[in-house]
């Protein structure tokens, strides 16, 4: 059974910092390509980051560039997203993703597994 677990989420002041973490376990974790979504209420989930667990290719929507970074412990089959600087837009449920059918990493459809979502609220 495919399990994504998310932590990491909390309440922080603007300017200040958060790590995500998000666990995976019960399927194929190489050659995969993982990635951060977000959700605040009444918007779209939106791609934040990707990363490929297979090479180092990264991807960040615009907004969090220079402020966010992805990374991975493959040893751990953990992906973890820090993010700096954050700013109260930065507010939503931020869910990991995995499991990659192909086409473009920003797109919610192309991820087979979901964790359950970690919240993250900044305030200003």
């Amino acid at each position: 059974q495919v399990q994504l677990v998310e932590s990491g989420g909390g309440s922080v002041q603007a300017g200040e910092s958060l790590r995500l973490s998000c666990a995976a376990s019960g399927y194929t974790y190489n050659n995969d390509r993982m990635g951060w979504f977000r959700q605040a209420p009444g918007k779209e989930r939106e791609g934040v980051a990707s990363i490929s667990t297979f090479d180092f290719s990264t991807y960040y929507t615009d907004s969090v560039k220079g402020r966010f970074t992805i990374s991975r412990d493959n040893s751990k089959k953990t992906v973890y997203l820090q993010m700096n600087s954050l700013k109260p837009e930065d507010t939503a449920m931020y869910y990991c993703a995995a499991g990659w059918l192909g086409g473009r990493w920003s797109r919610s459809d192309v991820y087979n597994y979901w964790g359950q979502g970690t919240q993250v609220t900044v305030s200003s």
